[in-house]
């Protein structure tokens, strides 16, 4: 057994932020950070656009980002959490360039602004097309400057320990007291107590397969606090990325960043149409939700596969020096932006929804933390704008650290049962992994994607639950693999979507039902 202070499951900007500064803070206490792939493997890492923060005081205000975010939300956004957010922003950005970020700076000496969908001024800080990838290399840097925190790369969360773990432990109001967690190399299982545990797990990418999300994002940490009772809300809606490369083959989409689209590109059809404009006064730069649904509706009229994103009249050099990553993807495919249009597809990228807290972090259930995008903070509502997921994440990190220098972790004396695997044996046929890990990505893409109907939500739970209690006998009988934990955990995350989405009568942002009014 390891015991700690706090405990950390995962290693991005969410969970990077919170250590640092406890850590920082409170030198004699310990931090353990989990985290399932290499330590610098996670969402933030492939975040391209960058943290929407107010800085320009003579065109923009804190009123405009939080207009402009409650318009995105479609009126369910929690206006007191936008406030919070919007207006914490400018002082968070400055502590992550205290840690040494860096940020692309104009020929005025400011920082460089970008304009992306859904925003009305430019307030997107950003580096080059590799934001994430920066504000990764600086949190991470600054973490093993500290001696108090301890980062276990390959080590999967299985699931929190809560009050139905523990022998002769009861009441109602349940407790976290860690998790188990597999060290994926040694393949053993083993207990991490903590005084305190702070989902920071990612998104959900990997439930539709084709997402612009890396192969971690399998709503892990949404699943366990699910299974653990925590409250679970708005997981209907799913954000999908407009402009995904179309990559007939792949599965993972690579990402063209919204900002092109902010810095000038078009959207046509196979026919050189710019079709945005038949639908938005906004063009290309109306939110995701709406710019995916006419690229939707798109490949219902035409039956298409894709769409393309025109960049030929804009200024190549430009072009390389603001988004180099992107031509350079470009180049690789043996695109020419120059002279061709880049093929796009929309893409699942980001979930609005997740484990619910409130404007400390805090779950439903004690000493269970949750920030970044498996949780459900009220910030998005039915629909998250352009580079607010950064933002959200730096503020909250701070609001869970601020909780704690109030609150003195409490020492709990329990004893947690080791992990019982008897009468377990090592799965040898991995194939019933991989088929059910397939069956469920093409379920929700077909029934549960960009445009939904009550009929195909109801046949997707049907084979849902087939699938569910194929994988459920699976886990019972088997030795625990990762893969067996995120396909489980996967299902349990596609549940859900469906019955949540199957709840909402109207259609709100990212969410559209073909049944509703």
């Amino acid at each position: 057994m390891v015991s700690t202070n706090y405990l950390v499951i995962g290693s991005g900007i969410a969970g990077l932020t919170f250590s640092v500064k406890i850590a920082e803070r409170f030198p004699e206490r310990k931090v353990v950070i989990v985290t399932k792939a290499n330590e610098d493997e996670s969402n933030t890492k492939y975040a391209q656009g960058g943290v929407a923060v107010v800085l320009d005081a003579e065109k923009d205000s804190f009123e405009k980002h939080i207009h402009d975010t409650l318009v995105a939300g479609d009126g369910l956004c929690n206006k007191e959490v936008v406030e919070m957010v919007v207006k914490e922003g400018p002082q968070r950005l400055k502590e992550l360039m205290y840690w040494g970020a860096n940020f692309d700076i104009a020929k005025t000496g400011q920082l460089d602004l970008g304009k992306e969908g859904g925003h009305s001024e430019h307030r997107v800080v950003h580096y080059k097309d590799i934001t994430g990838r920066e504000i990764e290399r600086a949190l991470l840097q600054r973490a093993h400057q500290l001696e108090n925190i301890q980062i276990l790369p390959h080590h999967f969360a299985i699931d929190l320990i809560t009050n139905h773990h523990l022998v002769g432990v009861n009441g109602d109001n349940d407790a976290c007291y860690g998790a188990y967690v597999l060290d994926q190399k040694q393949g053993r299982i083993f207990t991490v107590k903590a005084d305190e545990t702070l989902l920071a797990s990612g998104g959900i990418g990997r439930v539709y397969g084709h997402t612009t999300n890396p192969v971690i994002a399998t709503g892990d940490g949404v699943a366990m606090a699910y299974r653990a009772k925590a409250l679970v809300k708005d997981m209907e809606f799913v954000q999908f990325h407009p402009t995904a490369l179309y990559e007939p083959e792949g599965e993972s989409s690579f990402l063209i960043s919204e900002a092109v689209r902010g810095f000038g590109a078009y959207l046509r059809n196979k026919e050189g149409h710019r079709f945005m404009l038949d639908y938005d006064e906004r063009a290309e730069l109306a939110s995701r939700d709406i710019v995916s649904q006419c690229i939707d509706n798109e490949f219902k009229k035409t039956g298409d596969t894709h769409v393309f994103l025109d960049c030929t009249h804009l200024d190549v050099d430009a072009f390389k020096a603001h988004f180099p990553n992107i031509y350079n993807k470009c180049k690789e495919k043996h695109i020419d932006i120059a002279t061709q249009w880049i093929p796009v597809v929309p893409a699942s990228h980001y979930l609005c929804g997740g484990v619910e807290v409130n404007k400390e972090g805090k779950t439903s259930i004690n000493n269970l933390f949750a920030c970044g995008e498996c949780s459900r903070t009220g910030l998005h509502g039915a629909n998250r704008l352009a580079s607010n997921s950064l933002l959200e994440a730096l503020v909250y990190a701070h609001s869970i650290f601020e909780y704690h220098c109030k609150q003195e972790p409490e020492f709990k004396q329990v004893a947690i049962p080791d992990w019982n695997d008897e009468g377990t044996v090592i799965p040898k046929e991995h194939i019933l992994i991989q088929h059910n890990l397939k069956e469920l990505q093409a379920l929700m893409r077909n029934y549960v994607g960009i445009v939904r109907s009550n009929s195909r939500l109801k046949k997707a739970r049907k084979r849902l639950d087939l699938i569910y209690n194929e994988v459920e006998d699976l886990y019972r009988e088997s030795k625990i693999t990762t893969s067996l934990c995120e396909l489980r955990n996967m299902v349990n995350v596609a549940h859900l979507i469906i019955n949540q989405s199957l709840l909402r009568k109207e259609n709100s942002g990212g969410y559209y039902n073909i049944d509703n009014t």
